[in-house]
């Protein structure tokens, strides 16, 4: 896979494991391991312009994603053609507000929104109750699997 990580911010990140776990999710999504992914983590105030700009709502949000040759996930059979899936932002401050509320680290948090925003990129969605079930179950699945893999 060809990931690009990049941090933006002051927050301290280990930009390999965000490599990891992306190549990790991509592997299992049986994506064509010449497609291209970026990963920004960016500070609040662009982040927010990002989220006013493309979804015309307030305030810096966690997670974007832009989808650019819109690859979807492949079979065991038959992985998607290469291509650029595309591009995801994450907010380190605003994953860390998330991951207080819900009981675990930062790290966690933001890994989450790593697959998070790769399955958006894949095409999955959260807007129907049955999406959503769908692309939670999924994530969750493939975030443990990865965790479990490099024994955290």
């Amino acid at each position: 896979m060809s990931t690009e990580v990049n941090n933006e911010t002051e927050v301290a990140l280990d930009l390999a494991e965000f490599a990891a776990i992306a190549e990790h999710v991509l592997h299992h999504m049986h994506v064509n391991p010449r497609a291209e992914l970026n990963i920004l983590f960016i500070d609040p105030e662009p982040m927010e312009e990002l989220h006013v700009r493309w979804l015309d709502l307030p305030g810096p949000t966690d997670v974007m994603s832009f989808p650019m040759d819109e690859l979807r996930p492949g079979t065991a059979e038959s992985e998607t053609p290469a291509g650029t899936l595309g591009d995801i932002v994450i907010c380190p401050q605003v994953a860390a507000r998330q991951a207080l509320e819900a009981g675990h680290s930062t790290a966690e948090e933001m890994l989450l929104l790593t697959v998070h925003g790769i399955l958006h990129l894949l095409g999955y969605d959260h807007a129907e109750p049955e999406e959503k079930k769908e692309m939670f179950d999924l994530q969750r699945t493939l975030l443990l699997t990865f965790l479990a893999e490099r024994g955290a």
